[in-house]
């Protein structure tokens, strides 16, 4: 997972800088969870699809071209300053907070908590959004990525299995299952979780040396499995 630097907001809105106000703080509990229309709705799959393919600075300018009210707009917004491990990340997450989106403000701030390597928060944050939305494999797997890296063994075997039961395919628990059972030295489970999985021998090696780093507890092991991108 890429590192994300938690620091001062880097976009200023107008007359925050005199007050000594956040200038994030007039969004929160704003959001509106209404229906998009039609035309949001196709700009918003656009820069979903752009994310996906890694333009990320692109998809961010059509969030832009969105209402910043739309609660919808403001998680994009949210992940993808994250991703490009921008600061405003964190107030835009923050603000979603008690909405219709919440359950995703959780993860999201979970998720920046890890890049930080500070389980505790994102434990916090992530245990939040699995009790607002139990089955959402995504959350899960993250929760276990934070219990893993606290060793915490079988809570972290415990949402990874919860991860992949509810979605079958969901090859990245799977490979986070495989860190685990190396760390433990179950060669032979973890090489039956390869072969049901279709793991790659790269996927494989990955896990081999997340598991290595994790027997040598540091702060240069943070965030060594595998979280939602």
């Amino acid at each position: 997972m890429k590192a994300m630097i938690a620091g001062a907001c880097l976009l200023l809105l107008g007359g925050c800088a005199s007050t000594g106000q956040n200038p994030w703080e007039a969004l929160t509990n704003s959001a509106s969870c209404g229906k998009l229309s039609s035309d949001q709705q196709l700009s918003l799959n656009l820069a979903d699809d752009m994310a996906k393919d890694g333009k990320l600075h692109a998809s961010l300018a059509n969030l832009q071209s969105l209402p910043d009210n739309l609660a919808d707009v403001r998680l994009r917004k949210a992940k993808v300053y994250r991703l490009l491990g921008r600061s405003e990340a964190e107030p835009l997450y923050r603000s979603l907070l008690g909405t219709c989106l919440a359950a995703e403000a959780e993860h999201g701030l979970g998720q920046l908590a890890a890049a930080r390597s500070d389980y505790g928060q994102a434990q916090a944050h992530l245990q939040r959004a699995a009790r607002l939305a139990p089955t959402d494999e995504k959350i899960r797997n993250d929760l276990g990525v934070v219990y893993l890296n606290q060793l915490r063994i079988e809570d972290a075997r415990f949402e990874f299995l919860t991860a992949m039961e509810l979605k079958q395919s969901d090859k990245l628990a799977a490979l986070n299952l495989v860190t685990l059972l190396l760390y433990q030295d179950d060669w032979n489970r973890a090489a039956e979780l390869v072969s049901r999985f279709g793991l790659s021998p790269t996927q494989f090696s990955e896990a081999q040396s997340r598991a290595e780093k994790l027997k040598v507890p540091s702060p240069a092991t943070a965030a060594v499995t595998a979280m939602l991108k």
